[in-house]
């Protein structure tokens, strides 16, 4: 994979990665699906990444963060276990030496924080409430550092957004059902990234869920 691969924020990108091919890692039994990266093995990535049984990779700094979903599966590390659906903040300066035994799926994005972002967060969001939203949506903040927040937000089946604009960019994981725009339909499985200043406006037909980031592309 070339290096400043996807990285022209002023581009509006959706991609597939249901349909895209897994390719390896420097550790055995670790694949990935590269979204967008700097330079080889460092700098800002964005990646699902499949850990198989019983499989490792070695231990690693974040020099400016490390933020995981976990999407399929169990994924640890020697702090602990975190089934799917958990979010993990780990902060600047952080390390660990991740692994999974029964094997696992993460969307994973690596230094990408503000230096003094320097909080670790771990959220079950099988166990958190969720809040009213805008309309009918339900929200799961996850995180709020500057400009940037993180959250779940759940569409009821049916559900219309109003068209509106994203100051400092947008970026979703499809993580259930099927979200909608005037600019395309995006199955479960599906990155979008928005860039700063764009506008959409958007709608689900059935009951889907969607892992959001908004503020953080300016």
């Amino acid at each position: 994979m070339k290096e400043n691969y996807n990285l022209d924020f002023s581009k509006n990108l959706a991609i597939n990665t249901s349909e895209m091919d897994w390719v390896k890692s420097p550790s055995p039994n670790v694949l990935r699906k590269p979204l967008e990266r700097e330079a080889k093995e460092s700098g800002h990535t964005t990646s699902v990444v499949q850990y198989l049984p019983n499989s490792k990779f070695s231990e690693h700094t974040h020099p400016l963060g490390e933020e995981i979903f976990v999407l399929e599966g169990v994924f640890s590390d020697e702090h602990g276990d975190y089934p799917a659906g958990t979010y993990i903040r780990n902060p600047p300066g952080s390390s660990h030496s991740p692994f999974s035994r029964e094997g696992c799926i993460i969307f994973v994005k690596l230094n990408q924080f503000s230096p003094e972002d320097k909080k670790r967060i771990v959220v079950d969001t099988k166990t958190t409430q969720w809040h009213p939203g805008h309309g009918n949506l339900e929200v799961m903040p996850l995180h709020r550092f500057g400009t940037e927040s993180v959250a779940l937000v759940k569409w009821p089946q049916g559900e219309r957004f109003i068209s509106h604009t994203h100051f400092g960019g947008e970026e979703i994981f499809v993580l259930s059902g099927e979200f909608r725009d005037e600019h395309g339909v995006y199955p479960k499985g599906a990155w979008l990234r928005s860039c700063h200043l764009s506008n959409h406006h958007p709608w689900v037909e059935k009951e889907t869920i969607i892992f959001v980031k908004t503020g953080h592309l300016i």
